[in-house]
């Protein structure tokens, strides 16, 4: 079973950069048809896709927040990482990392705990 642990502070300062990893176990986020993301949920809303990091280690991001998303990778501790800079004042969201596996037709979610950001000075 694939697991994702996300770690990283669950309080920021407005105007900071808000950093989350996440950790993987099972399976290498090299592997092909594999797909690592993070998604965000405020309270009593739907989820908001943020970006993701594909097996080549390119990536993808929201156009919403692409001037202020970077993700990567690190391959030797198979984690990904999320940064968010400019993180708005009064902002909470859970923040979810995910990984989609595609075998044929057949596909499968796995998802972090998401832990609860919020950003208050």
């Amino acid at each position: 079973q694939v697991q994702l642990v996300e770690s990283g502070p669950g309080l920021v300062k407005p105007s900071q950069t808000l950093s989350l990893t996440c950790t993987v176990s099972t399976v290498d986020i090299t592997t092909a048809f594999h797909y690592w993301s993070w998604f965000r949920q405020p309270p009593g809303k739907g989820l908001e896709w943020i970006g993701s990091v594909l097996p080549s280690g390119r990536t993808a991001y929201t156009p919403s927040l692409k001037n202020r998303v970077s993700i990567t990778r690190d391959t030797t501790k198979n984690q990904f990482t999320l940064e968010l800079s400019s993180m708005p004042p009064a902002a909470t969201d859970e923040y979810f990392c995910d990984g989609l596996s595609i075998r044929g037709s057949a596909a499968s979610h796995y998802w972090g705990s998401g832990p609860l950001v919020i950003v208050s000075s």
